[in-house]
């Protein structure tokens, strides 16, 4: 394949595939038919020697020659058009959708807030949430099922490096009982007394062992772990009407009991530390649609001094990062 043979019409049915991860979406894209996207990915293939696109349920998934070609072609392509049309995104005209892959304890953050910021400003942006399957996070992202994850990156592995992201806010957790627990009234909570106590924790990804209990076994110790389930509001609602506890965040108490029926307590064995990061495939990385949302979202919920661009952990003032192409960081 050469450069001076190539038709240069063909890169941009490459950049509708790898953006839409369908050839039915990409030809209703690029106002084309689909026999044409199809014949149009029969020349790439020939062209790169590779199928560039495998079939995965009604879509199709890039291969690693495409993933390769992406970020320069994608970029470029980007440029170009940036010369050409000076695109712009108008919030108050805008008809969008996003997806959005978040726990119950993160969408109880951060949907009252953008409905309630958008709700007048840009009444044509709607928002969708999926339930949160942290260790299925890359693949969710690289598949097209969701446009951004907002959580904790769990996975012993790093992301890949078309998997972007920029740290939100932190999260301190407590050891949240009910307010007439037998514990909330002993005063200083022994390690001895917190292991024994009947504990339940919530694990999004499935794991067979939650990720506080491996900071445990890692000093050679063991809770009393007794119920394990994927929602936070399931979790609090079993503290409330038991004797169990929880190693959650602190602000649950408030948020889920605003009548004061849980409080949280200094647990004597912290959990490590957590920040809430936002998570999007570099496809969108220029999408001036985009970018508007992951500056408002920078604007809304980052917390000052933590907002993180790059491997190096660089700090960045909020207001500045939404306008910044970002590059991957290692996530939290």
């Amino acid at each position: 394949m050469s450069f001076r043979t190539l038709d240069l019409n063909l890169l941009k049915v490459f950049e509708a595939l790898m953006t839409e991860g369908a050839v039915t979406r990409a030809a209703t894209k690029l106002s084309l038919t689909q026999p044409a996207v199809s014949n149009a990915l029969s020349r790439l293939r020939e062209a790169f020697g590779d199928p560039l696109f495998v079939r995965h349920g009604a879509g199709v998934t890039p291969t690693q020659r495409a993933m390769a070609l992406w970020g320069p072609i994608g970029e470029s392509l980007s440029r170009i058009r940036g010369a050409l049309d000076e695109q712009t995104f108008l919030p108050a005209l805008a008809e969008v959708n996003f997806s959005l892959s978040m726990s119950d304890y993160v969408a109880g953050i951060v949907m009252p807030r953008l409905i309630t910021r958008f709700s007048k400003t840009a009444p044509g942006v709607h928002f969708q949430t999926v339930p949160n399957i942290l260790l299925d996070a890359p693949a969710l992202l690289e598949g097209n099922r969701v446009d951004y994850l907002i959580g904790v990156y769990v996975n012993e592995t790093l992301p890949p490096s078309h998997i972007r992201s920029l740290s939100l806010w932190p999260v301190e957790y407590g050891c949240v009982m009910r307010r007439d627990h037998p514990l909330a009234a002993t005063g200083k909570l022994t390690t001895r007394r917190f292991l024994n106590a009947r504990h339940v924790d919530v694990s999004l990804a499935g794991q067979t062992q939650p990720s506080f209990d491996s900071f445990l076994a890692s000093r050679g110790l063991k809770r009393n772990l007794v119920a394990t389930v994927n929602h936070y509001t399931v979790a609090c609602d079993m503290i409330r009407a038991s004797d169990l506890i929880g190693v959650l965040p602190s602000d649950l108490c408030k948020r889920i009991a605003p009548k004061g029926e849980l409080v949280s307590v200094r647990a004597p064995l912290e959990a490590p530390d957590r920040v809430i990061s936002l998570f999007w495939h570099q496809r969108n990385e220029t999408s001036p649609a985009h970018m508007w949302l992951r500056e408002q979202l920078v604007e809304t919920f980052a917390s000052p001094g933590l907002v993180a661009s790059g491997n190096d952990g660089a700090r960045t003032k909020a207001k500045r990062v939404g306008r910044m192409s970002s590059r991957s960081v290692n996530a939290s």
